[in-house]
């Protein structure tokens, strides 16, 4: 398990300016990336990423180290499938790792892309109306460069927005995913070091529990970090659950029966600014699935997840999370291969 930098150490390392500098980095690239055409946007990657570029996105485009492949692999297809995009942020922040063997600042940015879904994607069939691709994105940034990206999306968001509802065994909430209640999130200016300080003690305090106990979080362990009226905003096929008892009841109650020999990994990157912070594994979380978890059936062997938590605390309480997991990945390593099962499902 990755160790992390002291909390001390790691507010000094970087200055807010450089806060600052890199979150401008990230909004131009933003801006060019998205008014790009498609034969520009390799080009544009390039421009801010160096050759030398590595991007990690969820299954099935997994890790890509050229910025030619990440435009024709991933942007190209998509902006050929969503037409007149609109990048639609609720969360935007900057911070240092603290995590010592990755190490680094990184900007995070998590909302929706908003867009015509004109032409299938993925095999997901075409609406020709408005579809949400909700997405957070990480970026480490070297000396004015994006040295990696790790960009998560909710494609089983858009399969039930075309009408493809590939986990009916969903225990939680679904519906487009808001931002924060708020709605003081995108973090462009300064923030007070002081708040990021106390966000990421939180945190750590928040995961120390969590892994202590086998990944079991009790009630009154919870309570110890979360509010009351916490919002656990779930991925497409678990989905949404409000109040720790209703959490434990629609989230982790079946996560825990359906799951065994859990084993946590650690995170490439954890940080946080202001009231906002978040952390992403590459896997976070290895386990052998003894069925039921989502309707499925039990696995000989073992399955990573990949995971995101975004979080806003609110005082002395974490208030709302937002998770991402790339959950075609964890079934495809089961022999289920999602994709191929929902174009099956949309040719008959």
């Amino acid at each position: 398990m990755a160790s992390l930098k002291p909390l001390q150490a790691l507010l000094g390392m970087g200055s807010m300016a450089d806060f600052q500098q890199n979150k401008k980095l990230v909004l131009d690239y933003y801006a060019e990336l998205d008014a790009a055409s498609p034969n520009d946007l390799a080009a544009t990657i390039e421009a801010y990423a160096g050759k030398n570029y590595f991007w990690r996105g969820l299954h099935p485009f997994n890790e890509i180290s050229d910025p030619q492949e990440v435009a024709e692999r991933f942007w190209k297809p998509f902006r050929k499938a969503f037409t007149s995009i609109q990048r639609r942020p609720d969360v935007f922040m900057a911070g240092n790792n603290v995590i010592e063997d990755v190490g680094g600042t990184w900007v995070c940015c998590m909302g929706h892309m908003l867009g015509l879904f004109d032409e299938d994607w993925l095999g997901i069939p075409s609406t020709g109306k408005m579809a949400f691709l909700r997405f957070v994105e990480f970026h480490k940034i070297d000396s004015g460069i994006i040295e990696q990206t790790a960009l998560f999306f909710d494609i089983p968001s858009v399969m039930r927005q075309a009408g493809v509802n590939p986990f009916p065994a969903e225990t939680g909430a679904w519906f487009l995913t808001p931002g924060p209640k708020t709605h003081d999130g995108l973090l462009y200016d300064e923030q007070d070091p002081d708040e990021t300080g106390k966000t990421m003690d939180l945190i750590h305090r928040m995961i120390d529990d969590l892994t202590s106990s086998g990944m079991e979080s009790p009630k009154n362990e919870l309570a110890a970090t979360w509010h009351q009226d916490m919002i656990w905003f779930g991925p497409t096929g678990i989905g949404a659950a409000y109040t720790i008892p209703r959490y434990q009841e629609q989230h982790q109650g079946p996560f825990r029966s359906g799951l065994d020999e859990i084993v946590f990994n650690g995170h490439k990157c954890r940080f946080s600014e202001g009231n906002y912070g978040g952390f992403f594994g590459w896997p976070n979380l290895t386990m052998k699935p003894s069925g039921g978890f989502m309707g499925f059936p039990a696995t000989a062997g073992t399955a990573d997840m990949r995971v995101v938590d975004i979080y806003r605390r609110d005082g002395d309480f974490l208030a709302e999370n937002w998770i991402f997991i790339d959950l075609l990945y964890f079934y495809y390593q089961q022999g289920v291969d999602i994709l191929a099962r929902m174009k099956s499902i949309c040719r008959t």
